[in-house]
C-alpha cells in the first residue's frame, strides 16, 4: 500500500522508468511545426518536380546547330545583278556570327544593359525578380522585368510575349534547361544572334548591317551601346524609326558599361556619338515593282524552300533609276506610266510599273492590259512579211472597207501608192487593214501568240490597229524577239538563288534561242521598225546611234506606246491614266517616245553601236518555182506561246493535239486587192486552232468590231 503510495507521489515530469518527458505541443507551436513539416515535403516535392521538369526540357531541347538554323520566318535578301542590296522581304537575319567573331564590346553592352548578373545565376536571377517584384508593390506597375539574357532567349525561340504566369512559369523551366543543356558562351552567342533589335533585324550582324552598313565582327563601343539599347523597345529606339533617341540610348548603355567597370570613364568620354554615320534606307520606291513581279517565281523555282535566302537579279540599279526619272519627267499631269527593259537575252535591266510606288503599288507594266495600237501593227507586217512582202513591195493607201468597217488614217489623207516601208513609217490604217485582210487576221492572230501575247486575241479586221488588250511586258518581248533576229525571248528577272551561307539551290540556265520567223522576214521587220524611227512616226525616240522601233495610240489618246531597240536593249513604254479617261496631247510618238529616248541614252551609252540586220536572202519559195523545198518547214510546226507566257514546242505535243494547218485563202470583199500582190506561202495556223487559242470566232459568234483606232 504504501509502495503505490509512493509510485503515485512520483514527480509528474517524470515517466516510469524515472526520465523527464517533453510536453506536448499545443497552440500555435503545434501549428508551426506542421507547417515546417509540410512545407519542407512539398517545397521538396516542388523541387524534386522542377528538376524532373528542368531534365525533360534539356532533353526535348534541340541540339546547338539545330537551334541556330531555326527560324519563326523565312527571310528573303533581293539583290542586284551587281550583288547591292535592294531590299529584304520578312524578317531579316543577317550573318550567323559564332561567338568568337561577336565583338566583346557588344557583348560588354548587352550585359550591362540586360543581364549584369549572367555568368553568376543558372537561367533566373533570385535578385533580378525580388527587385521586379519590390518595384511592382511600390509602383503599381511592372515598370521592370527580372527576366535574364536566357529567360529571353527562351521567350525569343519558343514562346511569345504574353505576360501570363503560366507563360513565365514555362520561360523559366526553358531557361533552366537551356543552362543545364549549353555553356553559357553558347547561351551568349544564341541570344545575340537572334534577338530582335527593330527595323526588321533579328541578331548583330543584320542589326549592324541595316543600321550601320557594315557587318557585326566590326562595331565600335558608340555603335555596339546603341544596338544594345535597342532591345527594350526596338520600334521606339531603332534609328530607322529615330535616330536620334537611339543615340540617346545609347549613352544611357555607355553609362551601364562604366557603372559596371565594362569601359573605363576615359574610354567612355572619347566615344564619339556624332561621328556615327547610319546607313540609308535602301530604295522601297520603284524597285518594288520590279520585286513584286520577280519573287512570286520562285514558288515555282523552289516551291519548298523555307530558309532564309538571297535573291540575285537581273535588275540593273542605274538603269532602273534612269527608268523611273524617265516615267516621272515624261509622263502627262494626271496620267501613269510604266517601262519595261529587257536585254538581249531576256534579262529585265528595269522595271517601272508606275510613277509611286507608295501611292499606288499598282504594277501596269506587268498586269495592267490596255489596247496598244498601231504598235500592234508589228504582227500585221510580220505576218504580210511571211507570206511574201518584202519592204518595197507596192501599196497602195486609199479609202478601204472590209466586211463593213471602213478604217482612216490619222489626219483622213491618203498617199496613194508607196511602198510598205513607207506605209508602215507612217503608219498607214488603210494599208495595215488591207494586209491583214490579204494574210487573214487569224494569221495575224498567230503571229502574235508566236510573239509572246497572251491575253485573249479576238479576230475581227480592227485588230489590226490594236483593238486587242495586251499586257506591256508581253509587247516587249515581242520587240525583244525582233531584236534577238526572230528567235525566241523569254523574259526572266532572277538569276541566282541561294542560302546565306552560299549553298546555291538555283541557277538560271540559257535557253537555246528558238526562231520564230525566217530571217528574211526578221530583216525585213527590222527594216521597217528602223525606218519608223529615223523618218516616220517614232522620231521623238532617236538617241544618236541606230533605233527600231514602232508607236501607239488609241481612240481619244487614251493610250500612248512606244516600244523599240538598240544594241541589243529592248525597252516598252506605256503611258496613260487608269481611268481610262483621254489624255491631251498624248500619242506614242510624244510623251513615250522621249521617254524611251531619255532612258535608251543611259541604258546604251557603255555599249558598242550595233548596225541591224536588215538585209537577207528571201527563201526559195519566194525565188523558185512551186516545187522548190519550203525552207522555213511544215506550218504546224511552228512554236508558239500560250496564255500562261509558256513557248510551246508542237514537237512535244501528243499529235492530236498539234495544230493542222491547211491551205486557207481570205477573199477580199468586191475583188479590190488595194494593189495588194502576195506571194502565198502557207499560213502558221488554221481557225479552229486560233480560235480555241485566242478565243475568238467567225461567223455568228464573232463579237462586233471596235471603234478604229488612230496611228
Amino acid at each position: 500500500m504504501a509502495r503505490n503510495d509512493i509510485r503515485r507521489a512520483a514527480p509528474s515530469g517524470r515517466g516510469r522508468s524515472g526520465k523527464a518527458t517533453k510536453p506536448a505541443l499545443t497552440g500555435w507551436r503545434l501549428w508551426l511545426r506542421r507547417l515546417f513539416v509540410w512545407g519542407g515535403s512539398l517545397g521538396l516535392l516542388a523541387f524534386v518536380s522542377l528538376l524532373v521538369a528542368v531534365g525533360l526540357a534539356a532533353r526535348s531541347l534541340p541540339d546547338f546547330e539545330q537551334l541556330k538554323a531555326s527560324q519563326n520566318e523565312q527571310m528573303i535578301v533581293v539583290r542586284a545583278r551587281d550583288g547591292t542590296e535592294l531590299v529584304t522581304i520578312g524578317p531579316s537575319y543577317g550573318r550567323w556570327l559564332p561567338a568568337g567573331q561577336i565583338p566583346q564590346v557588344m557583348k560588354d553592352a548587352i550585359l550591362s544593359t540586360e543581364d549584369k548578373r549572367y555568368y553568376s545565376h543558372i537561367g533566373v536571377d533570385p535578385i533580378g525578380v525580388a527587385r521586379s517584384v519590390q518595384i511592382r508593390a511600390e509602383s503599381g506597375t511592372w515598370r521592370q522585368g527580372g527576366s535574364t539574357i536566357t529567360q529571353q532567349l527562351a521567350r525569343t525561340v519558343f514562346l511569345n510575349n504574353t505576360k501570363t504566369f503560366g507563360r513565365k512559369l514555362r520561360e523559366g523551366v526553358l531557361a533552366l534547361a537551356l543552362e543545364w543543356k549549353f555553356s553559357k558562351s553558347q547561351i551568349l552567342e544564341l541570344y545575340l544572334n537572334k534577338v530582335y533589335f527593330g527595323g526588321g533585324a533579328y541578331g548583330v550582324d543584320s542589326a549592324s548591317r541595316k543600321f550601320f552598313g557594315h557587318s557585326g565582327d566590326r562595331l565600335s563601343l558608340p555603335e555596339a551601346a546603341i544596338i544594345a539599347g535597342l532591345v527594350k523597345a526596338p520600334s521606339h529606339y531603332a534609328p530607322t524609326a529615330d535616330a536620334e533617341a537611339a543615340v540617346g540610348r545609347g549613352q544611357v548603355v555607355l553609362g551601364l558599361m562604366v557603372e559596371n567597370q565594362k569601359v573605363t570613364s576615359a574610354a567612355a568620354q572619347d566615344a564619339d556619338f556624332k561621328g556615327i554615320k547610319f546607313a540609308q534606307e535602301s530604295g522601297q520606291n520603284s524597285v518594288r515593282y520590279f520585286t513584286d513581279w520577280a519573287l512570286p517565281q520562285l514558288d515555282i523555282l523552289l516551291p519548298d524552300n523555307t530558309e532564309p535566302i538571297e535573291v540575285w537579279t537581273t535588275l540593273d540599279t542605274k538603269l532602273q533609276g534612269a527608268a523611273t526619272d524617265s516615267i516621272q519627267r515624261n509622263v502627262p499631269g494626271g496620267a501613269q506610266g510604266a517601262l519595261v527593259s529587257m536585254d538581249r537575252d531576256g534579262a529585265v535591266l528595269a522595271l517601272v510599273g508606275g510613277t509611286d510606288y507608295v501611292t499606288s503599288n499598282y504594277n501596269r507594266a506587268t498586269n495592267a492590259v490596255r489596247q496598244p495600237g498601231s504598235a500592234w501593227k508589228l504582227f500585221v507586217y510580220l505576218a504580210a512579211l511571211e507570206s511574201g512582202y518584202t519592204p518595197t513591195s507596192e501599196v497602195v493607201d486609199e479609202p478601204v472597207t472590209i466586211q463593213g468597217w471602213s478604217p482612216r488614217n490619222s489626219g483622213g489623207t491618203y498617199a496613194g501608192k508607196i511602198d510598205v516601208r513607207t506605209a508602215f513609217a507612217y503608219s498607214k490604217n488603210t494599208v495595215a487593214a488591207q494586209l491583214g485582210n490579204e494574210v487573214g487576221f487569224s494569221t495575224v492572230a498567230g503571229m502574235a501568240r508566236r510573239f509572246g501575247i497572251t491575253t485573249p486575241i479576238s479576230i475581227v479586221p480592227s485588230m489590226v490597229l490594236g483593238s486587242n488588250e495586251v499586257r506591256l511586258i508581253d509587247m516587249t518581248r515581242a520587240f525583244a524577239a525582233v531584236s534577238a533576229q526572230g528567235q525566241a525571248i523569254e523574259p526572266y528577272g532572277i538569276v541566282k538563288v541561294s542560302t546565306t551561307a552560299g549553298r546555291v539551290l538555283y541557277q538560271h540556265a540559257a535557253k537555246q534561242g528558238v526562231s520564230l520567223v525566217p530571217a528574211s522576214v526578221s530583216a525585213g521587220i527590222t527594216d521597217l521598225l528602223q525606218t519608223a524611227v529615223s523618218i516616220g512616226t517614232g522620231r521623238a525616240a532617236q538617241i544618236g546611234r541606230p533605233v527600231a522601233g514602232k508607236t501607239g495610240t488609241t481612240t481619244s489618246n487614251k493610250d500612248g506606246w512606244f516600244l523599240g531597240f538598240s544594241s541589243g536593249v529592248t525597252t516598252g513604254v506605256w503611258m496613260g491614266r487608269d481611268d481610262d479617261k483621254p489624255v491631251p496631247g498624248l500619242q506614242g510618238g510624244t510623251a513615250p517616245a522621249r521617254a524611251f529616248a531619255a532612258y535608251m541614252k543611259i541604258a546604251v551609252a557603255g555599249r558598242p553601236v550595233e548596225q541591224f540586220q536588215t538585209q537577207a536572202q528571201l527563201p526559195s519559195w519566194q525565188l523558185e518555182p512551186d516545187d522548190e523545198a519550203n525552207f522555213s518547214g511544215r506550218p504546224e510546226d511552228y512554236y508558239y506561246v500560250d496564255e500562261q507566257g509558256n513557248l510551246i514546242d508542237p514537237a512535244n505535243q501528243p499529235a492530236g493535239e498539234r495544230p493542222k494547218v491547211p491551205a486557207q485563202e481570205v477573199p477580199v470583199p468586191g475583188g479590190n486587192t488595194g494593189g495588194l500582190v502576195p506571194a502565198s506561202p502557207p499560213p502558221a495556223a488554221n481557225d479552229d486552232f486560233l480560235n480555241e487559242a485566242t478565243g475568238g470566232g467567225k461567223g455568228a459568234n464573232r463579237p462586233a468590231d471596235p471603234p478604229p483606232r488612230p496611228n
